[in-house]
């Protein structure tokens, strides 16, 4: 994949996440601050735990870090992969954001 493929790809995983969290506050399920610099966004809930999420253009990959731990995910096969084989982006922030916030929350690309 070339840098502007990867660049491609990532802006919009970066777009989803901002406009889930639109959508969840929106919808009144939590209220989520996130806010966006650059290639990162933080996640911030009301119980002050965060979720970092941001771009690692040399080595073409997302990372994701949580109260659960640390994630890197390549582009694959239409999905954004973890690196180790444990699962797609969009799972495990779902989860991670459930767990973090008390409520059901879900993202999708």
């Amino acid at each position: 994949m070339t840098d502007l493929e990867y660049l491609e790809h990532a802006e919009q995983l970066l777009r989803a996440v901002e406009l889930a969290c639109d959508r969840i506050n929106d919808e009144g399920e939590t209220d989520i601050d996130n806010q966006r610099v650059g290639q990162m966004i933080t996640l911030t809930f009301a119980n002050r735990s965060q979720i970092i999420i941001n771009l690692q253009k040399p080595l073409q990959e997302v990372w994701l870090a949580a109260r659960s731990g640390g994630y890197h995910y390549r582009f694959r096969e239409g999905q954004w992969q973890d690196t180790k084989g444990q699962g797609e982006f969009f799972a495990q922030l779902s989860a991670d954001a459930t767990v973090q916030s008390g409520v059901g929350l879900r993202f999708t690309p």
